[in-house]
């Protein structure tokens, strides 16, 4: 969609990605949207005005009032001319104020006045970004019905590996568009979504596993509370950190022991979105003691597990919305089909572990969307926050949410 007419205010604050704002307005300038920026007086050491003004084809405010001409710029006034505020980087710093009512500057006061609704895209290096006072911090902002462009992985101005970047200003439009083009939210929904490997013990040192991350399901999960659902994760070993101040957090290792917490809230579910890369086989006999290297070859019999969303989609009941994913080699879309059906699916994500750039371990992702009537949609490959966005809309497709 464009964003004709929609009104747009662009808070930058002091990060080394400021350089990303102007992309981000030029973005939004060339969708349609008037976009007015307001820079805290960091920010100014990391780009210039001029840039943004030029860009925005606005003057660009970051005082209170003109030094020269008495000229007030009224941050009241601002706030309720826009559509939406983004503040995009957010630094540690703005977000702490933010989270705090703290207001000495343009952009805070304009933030605390403003009535429209608030994007909040952080930016900062990994540890920051890991802190406990931060994680409070963007767990306060969210509560306040804020919306989280949550950072993305990669290289980091420090030279570290992790999450902590802003996000892209691609994705941020697309976020945008999503924004004011979106359907009815999932509030007062119940949401549970299993995500991560599954560990399934040989001895009490050695386990079997996969490359899973967790990225996609805690995508998933940020997105639905975005639109105002209420979010369970039965989680298997991940390290990413899943703030238990927004979801209700049930931490597993087997595939029995997910098994038994999905189990066990899947009743009281309107969506469950089985995201999780369970293991499919486990040793039929744990040894309790570490084994002992041999000389020669040593063989694991192994059982069959437990299938979870074909057990639970024997008792799902009407109304209730199971969404599946598939990671396929060959036969991709046949497979990935065949189990909808077969698992009582209303729709399907494919994953293609052949799709460069897409699958376990990485930010981005491309899927292909089945639904049992037939539907299909492709994402191309986005960030996965993109693709969990995706998801949702095509949730809503589905006949017992219409």
């Amino acid at each position: 969609m464009n964003l004709n007419g929609k009104r747009i205010l662009l808070g930058v604050t002091g990060s080394i990605a400021a350089y990303k704002s102007a992309h981000l307005t030029r973005l939004l300038i060339k969708s349609g949207a008037e976009v007015q920026l307001i820079m805290s007086t960091s920010a100014l050491d990391f780009i210039t005005p001029l840039t943004l003004a030029t860009l925005s084809k606005r003057p660009v405010y970051s005082e209170f009032f003109d030094k020269k001409s008495g000229e007030w710029n009224n941050h009241v006034a601002l706030g309720l001319w826009a559509d939406l505020f983004i503040i995009a980087p957010l630094s540690a710093n703005t977000l702490a104020k933010f989270a705090n009512g703290l207001c000495d500057n343009l952009l805070s006061a304009t933030y605390l006045s403003a009535r429209c609704p608030v994007m909040l895209a952080p930016a900062m290096d990994l540890d920051m970004y890991q802190h406990p006072a931060v994680r409070e911090n963007l767990r306060k902002v969210q509560s306040f019905g804020n919306l989280l462009l949550d950072a993305e992985s990669g290289e980091l101005a420090s030279g570290l590996l992790g999450q902590g970047r802003m996000m892209e200003p691609e994705h941020i439009l697309v976020r945008v568009e999503n924004f004011f083009g979106s359907k009815p939210d999932f509030k007062g929904k119940k949401v549970l979504i299993t995500l991560g490997p599954t560990q399934e013990a040989i001895d009490p040192v050695r386990y079997i596993s996969n490359h899973s991350s967790g990225k996609m399901g805690l995508a998933i999960a940020n997105a639905f509370r975005t639109c105002g659902a209420e979010v369970f994760l039965v989680s298997g070993p991940v390290s990413l950190p899943i703030d238990t101040g927004l979801f209700h957090l049930v931490k597993v290792k087997s595939a029995a022991e997910m098994y038994q917490a999905s189990k066990k809230l899947h009743g009281e579910m309107d969506v469950c979105v089985f995201a999780a890369a369970v293991a499919d086989y486990s040793p039929a006999v744990v040894a309790q003691e570490k084994i002992k290297k041999a000389d020669s070859e040593m063989s694991i019999l192994l059982k069959k597990n437990v299938d979870i969303a074909f057990e639970l989609g024997k008792a799902k009941r009407k109304g209730q919305i199971h969404v599946g994913f598939a990671l396929e080699t060959e036969n991709e879309e046949l497979n990935a089909k065949g189990k909808l059906d077969k698992k009582n699916f209303d729709l399907i994500v494919l994953n293609s572990a052949n799709e460069k750039g897409a699958g376990f371990q990485h930010d981005t992702n491309r899927v292909k969307i089945f639904h049992s009537d037939g539907r299909s949609a492709d994402s191309g490959l986005v960030s996965k926050n993109d693709v969990a966005v995706l998801i949702l809309e095509e949730i809503k497709k589905v006949p017992v949410w219409i």
